[in-house]
């Protein structure tokens, strides 16, 4: 783990904070997204604004004007995802697995809502997009439940140790819940009653933001430990 002398050092100082961009961007891409799109036709020209206001799902944007946010913000997550170093090789294994499901959920997108009739190349796509998708958040939910809230034999457990801990706990179990609803929707009788609702976007919204919350707590943005007790435990 990292001591008071080690985290002075700039590479330690880079290693919270790319933890820390990761959690912003997660945090805010499901709000920049339908931002992005009002504003880019609010000022294009013969403006029209376009309807549904909302897409029924984040992965929908990808089919409008700020499909390059979308793709461009996944690659990021996933390229420091990748290249950040954990405290063991567990947190490392998870790393990669997570920014390729990162990097696959931008590359190989959603059915076009907007097309009655589906090629088999984008149904497959559309199944790779979803699979992604569910490992993604699979992964991050292992890291909010289990890797977040490990600490460091002999270390003295803060108080705001504890409550970090809480948060990554009600994190995971958010992306986890979430999951779980959307992979209902494939019956029938519960995605009738909740399609009026655009629940994809809810779930996903909500994933993204525990997601962001969590990744930003760990880049100590959110919960450090006092300066006094600040000899950083695994969390």
């Amino acid at each position: 783990m990292l001591s008071r002398q080690t985290m002075a050092s700039p590479a330690a100082l880079s290693y919270y904070t790319l933890r820390k961009a990761v959690g912003v961007i997660a945090l805010t891409l499901p709000f920049a997204l339908p931002a992005g799109r009002i504003l880019l036709e609010l000022f294009a020209p013969g403006y029209i604004l376009v309807r549904p206001l909302l897409q029924h799902s984040i992965s929908d944007y990808y089919y409008t004007p700020v499909r390059d946010v979308l793709v461009g913000s996944l690659c990021a997550i996933a390229t420091i995802l990748i290249c950040t170093r954990g405290y063991s090789r567990t947190d490392e294994i998870a790393g990669y697995i997570a920014g390729v499901a990162a990097l696959g959920v931008g590359l190989f997108p959603s059915v076009n809502p907007d097309h009655a009739q589906l090629t088999q190349l984008e149904v497959e796509i559309g199944f790779a997009h979803s699979g992604f998708a569910a490992l993604m958040f699979l992964t991050l939910a292992y890291f909010c439940l289990v890797l977040f809230r490990r600490t460091s034999p002999g270390r003295k457990i803060t108080r705001r140790k504890q409550l970090r801990n809480r948060i990554y706990g009600v994190c995971g179990v958010v992306i986890l819940v979430c999951n779980a609803l959307m992979a209902s929707l494939v019956i029938p009788a519960i995605d009738h009653v909740l399609r009026p609702y655009d629940p994809l976007l809810l779930f996903e919204t909500l994933s993204l933001v525990a997601f962001g919350v969590a990744w930003l707590t760990k880049g100590e943005g959110l919960m450090r430990d006092k300066p006094q007790n600040n000899a950083h435990t695994a969390g």
